[in-house]
């Protein structure tokens, strides 16, 4: 979300003698500088800040990743969960976020709490589904033909 004033500072911070270690994040492929009009880089990025990265790619979490992850989640928050739970929360961070799925693990402790549960059931995940949307859902929602309903 950097513009091109931005890269401009950084490109200055990084011929410092006290040159910071700068970390990027980006999904972005082949787009439009941000502070611009027409100059088209990989990931949005100028190229000449861009020649200076040292580029490491990431891959996405496995469900057995995203299994382990959600069980560790679970303990440090002090959540009881099944197995079947936790196997339908990672079906969510495959098909979704893991960012997302751990999300759902507070709503769905306090469904199986007003339910009278000390644990999570798979039951309690499906619910959340129903009442909380991830964001590529609602960017269907919004472009499909409810979209017109918007302020745009």
């Amino acid at each position: 979300m950097l513009d091109i004033e931005c890269f401009t500072y950084l490109n200055r911070a990084l011929e410092s003698t006290i040159s910071p270690i700068v970390i990027l994040a980006s999904n972005r492929g082949m787009c439009t500088i941000r502070g611009t009009e027409d100059i088209v880089s990989a990931h949005g990025i100028p190229s000449d800040l861009l020649d200076r990265l040292l580029i490491i790619q990431t891959m996405p979490y496995n469900p057995e990743e995203i299994r382990t992850i959600v069980r560790l989640r679970s303990k440090t928050e002090g959540l009881s969960i099944s197995e079947g739970a936790i196997a339908k929360i990672a079906e969510h961070g495959v098909s979704t976020s893991l960012r997302y799925a751990l999300q759902l693990l507070t709503p769905a402790w306090i469904l199986a709490k007003v339910a009278g549960r000390q644990e999570v059931q798979e039951a309690d995940v499906e619910e959340c589904e129903e009442l909380f949307i991830d964001a590529k859902r609602s960017a269907k929602i919004v472009a499909g033909e409810t979209g017109d309903k918007f302020i745009s």
